[in-house]
């Protein structure tokens, strides 16, 4: 088979979305599935886009025809490879609901007690021959957030040389903040300094840059995080767009304006269509302006795995830009 081009580390689950709108989760009649958790989607999405993607993850011992087996019969229609899809006995694959009140940003009911699965994830786990070498590794803050998946990819980094600018590879960090995963911003920030020195990209929006380097000024953190040795810093800023900034200098990109349906999963596809352009060789300006773009498209839709653009789909809205431009 071809070789690897990304290997994403962290969540996995079943997202249940509500078909009924602006209603509390009590009165949903009916819930959609999809797959979901940020480093499947971000696999997801950039195979989509024609990339070759693993996840390194566990799901839950649910039994034949159980969660666990969805996951991997999903990840493997999605084209993605579930060879690293491991089992933690005695747990259940994840299962997360979603309220879509207020749709831009939905709150999450997370059902992962009392850990979750890829939370279990051990250096037995991982496929030592992919890691160092991979061109693009993706890890997560959640990915941190406890023992023992917190020493695995601690150690994944350790045993990754940092690319140097230019070498076609890449460790990004999505520093993916959920506070009820914390015990407190101040053990996140603490997690996140210990990988900031060994990746090359880090993705957050603004709660999440003032947890990693205590500062929400996009500019300021993007600053301390490139003081860091990072080589690419982007900071989503919402409806205002993403700073993108490296040691050359920043810029901000606009967004695509949406009608949204779900924000879930946009932050994602941003993630698996940044991976597709850095892998193309393009500028950092313009992997954020496609990632805008994957992002728009998937929050204009329900569900996050299912919903990630293919690439005639993202060069027609970037092209619809340039058009009206």
């Amino acid at each position: 088979m071809p070789a690897l081009e990304l290997l994403t580390v962290g969540r996995v689950g079943v997202d249940l979305y509500p078909e009924q709108s602006g209603v509390p989760l009590k009165d949903v009649a009916t819930f959609a599935k999809s797959l979901g958790g940020t480093a499947t989607n971000v696999a997801v999405g950039a195979t989509r886009l024609g990339r070759r993607a693993a996840v390194l993850t566990k799901v839950g011992a649910d039994g034949p025809g159980g969660f666990g087996d969805y996951v991997r019969e999903a990840l493997t229609g999605f084209g993605v490879d579930a060879s690293y899809v491991g089992t933690a006995d005695g747990l259940q694959t994840p299962v997360v609901f979603c309220a879509l009140d207020p749709p831009e940003d939905p709150p999450l009911t997370f059902y992962r007690a009392p850990i979750a699965p890829d939370l279990t994830l051990t250096v037995d786990d991982v496929p030592w021959d992919v890691v160092p070498d991979v061109p693009v590794l993706w890890v997560t803050g959640t990915g941190v957030s406890v023992e023992p998946a917190r020493g695995t990819q601690l150690e994944m980094l350790a045993r990754r040389p940092r690319p140097a600018p230019g070498s076609g590879r890449w460790t990004i960090l999505d520093l993916d903040w959920r506070e009820m995963f914390w015990p407190s911003p101040e053990e996140a920030r603490e997690e996140y300094a210990a990988m900031l020195g060994h990746v090359t990209v880090v993705v957050g929006n603004r709660a999440e840059v003032e947890v990693a380097v205590g500062t929400g000024d996009p500019h300021e953190a993007a600053a301390r995080l490139l003081a860091r040795g990072v080589e690419l810093a982007l900071v989503k800023l919402g409806g205002d767009g993403v700073l993108v900034a490296t040691a050359d200098g920043s810029t901000v990109v606009p967004p695509h304006p949406v009608e949204v349906v779900c924000g879930l999963g946009a932050g994602d596809a941003f993630g698996g269509a940044l991976v597709h352009g850095l892998l193309s060789g393009w500028e950092p300006a313009r992997c954020a302006e496609y990632a805008n773009a994957a992002g728009a498209i998937v929050a204009s839709r329900l569900a996050c795995a299912d919903a990630m653009p293919d690439l005639a789909e993202l060069e027609e809205l970037v092209a619809s830009r340039g058009a009206a431009t």
